[in-house]
């Protein structure tokens, strides 16, 4: 039997309506910028010269004059801003965003997060610095993408997601940052013109255009494979999670710890003390009681963790850990990534080459050093990570610098191997699996934020 005319007619446009695409959300944009006048802005701290033409703001530098920022008015706390700017090619600038100007904090010195623009060599534009408080939180080295995405001499397209604990950044819609940090929900957004140096000619300009903010019904672009720098402990992002990480430390219990040679003992000198997983100094009488995660991890694995020592402390991390070797005592043995204060612990003198050192792959490759702006005061928190790829490439990061890479059971390896302390234990460092270990060297330590994911 024929349907009838307006029966098909009807069945059409409701097949029409459940095949096509959903509406995309409307997204509410706000011009910031006027293209006429500096209307909703004003300056703060340095001098440098501020001015609108042909539809743009353009900053120029001049002599001996602090850091300039020409803010906005109005304070925000989530949103999602978008900008072009160009810059000189010789110059440093940046977007500051949730930042605040208050006169018990440096007489009013503009601070908070900024989106780096850097068109140097060093290419860290987009990344997230902390002005005039806690320097970088985001360095963008491990982002080899982002790091090519700012276009020298030309105009590029920025845009920061901030909604509410997570800050985002694109240069040219690429992903360059992911920055998870609570420490400044709220603040206004600064165009900055960097101070310039004795011996460098003022007169170096940075334009911005289309400016404008989203504030309401805010939808935060999808996940990605940009590498998240997360500042709230013990805590895993959206974006962690969708890249398959997993907590090994809640903050709160020693659940899944245990002494390497004993699983079933309680843990010795190790307790939770506000959320981190801390040894205590020992009295001398009593160190290696190494703890070691219940789940062995291989052959492929990104295993990120905090730490602090103590001045003159010594801890370590230690992975590909195998019970098969028995020192004799209760300190494991495996792939180490050392812990220790450089400049008062006597291991750091001992070994070859510095091979003891902070963040070296111990007693077998020293790690490179940065320079000292990046290398936490003792007490502070440290970030490391270690990557061990599936061709078993291996990587040692400290607070964003790669600072060993190594290959697992290649020639070179085995040779570092048979000149070292490990030079007795067979296969040493080439197991296909492991324990991840954190050591009691009798010094206090902490950890927490300890997670991993496992790479394929």
């Amino acid at each position: 039997m024929n349907k009838p005319l307006w029966l098909t007619l009807c069945l059409g446009l409701v097949a029409t309506l459940v095949l096509a695409d959903p509406p995309k959300r409307k997204e509410n944009w706000v011009n910031l910028f006027n293209g006429k006048d500096l209307k909703g802005w004003k300056q703060l701290n340095g001098q440098a010269k501020y001015e609108v033409k042909d539809g743009e703001i353009i900053g120029t530098t001049v002599a001996n004059t602090p850091n300039s920022f020409l803010i906005t008015e109005q304070d925000y706390g989530d949103f999602i801003l978008e900008l072009e700017l160009l810059a000189d090619n010789s110059m440093n600038s940046g977007i500051q965003f949730r930042s605040l100007s208050k006169s018990d904090y440096q007489n009013g010195r503009v601070h908070g997060y900024q989106m780096e623009v850097d068109p140097s060599d060093r290419a860290w534009s987009g990344g997230i610095y902390d002005e005039a408080r806690r320097d970088w939180l985001y360095i963008p080295n491990q982002n080899t993408e982002g790091k090519k995405a700012y276009k020298k001499g030309q105009w590029n397209k920025y845009r920061i997601e901030a909604i509410g604990p997570v800050l985002r950044t694109w240069v040219n819609d690429v992903p360059v940052a992911y920055l998870v940090d609570n420490l400044t929900p709220k603040g206004f957004i600064a165009l900055q013109v960097h101070s310039i140096g004795k011996t460098d000619q003022p007169g170096k300009q940075i334009r911005w255009r289309n400016v404008r903010i989203q504030t309401q019904n805010l939808q935060s672009r999808p996940t990605d494979g940009t590498p998240v720098v997360n500042l709230v402990p013990n805590t895993l992002s959206d974006q962690e999670k969708a890249q398959g990480f997993k907590l090994l430390f809640d903050g709160k219990t020693t659940e899944g710890w245990q002494p390497i040679f004993d699983p079933k003992a309680p843990l010795r000198r190790w307790e939770v003390q506000d959320g981190t997983l801390t040894v205590k100094k020992s009295d001398g009488s009593e160190t290696g009681n190494d703890i070691v995660y219940e789940k062995q991890y291989g052959p492929a694995f990104e295993f990120v963790f905090d730490f602090k020592f103590s001045e003159g402390g010594n801890s370590g991390v230690k992975y590909f850990v195998d019970k098969k070797y028995s020192p004799g005592g209760k300190s494991g043995i495996g792939l180490e990534y050392q812990v220790l204060d450089d400049d008062k612990h006597p291991d750091a003198k001992m070994g070859v080459n510095g091979n003891r050192t902070l963040g070296s792959l111990y007693d077998l490759m020293t790690s490179t050093k940065v320079d000292k702006r990046f290398q936490k005061k003792i007490g502070d928190w440290n970030m490391g990570k270690i990557i061990v790829y599936p061709d078993n490439r291996v990587e040692h990061w400290l607070n964003g610098y790669k600072v060993v890479e190594y290959v697992r059971g290649s020639p070179e390896f085995k040779e570092l191997v048979a000149k070292s302390k490990y030079k007795g234990w067979d296969g040493f460092g080439q197991a296909k699996q492991g324990y991840i270990l954190l050591q009691d060297h009798g010094d206090a330590a902490s950890y927490r934020s300890v997670k991993i994911r496992e790479l394929k």
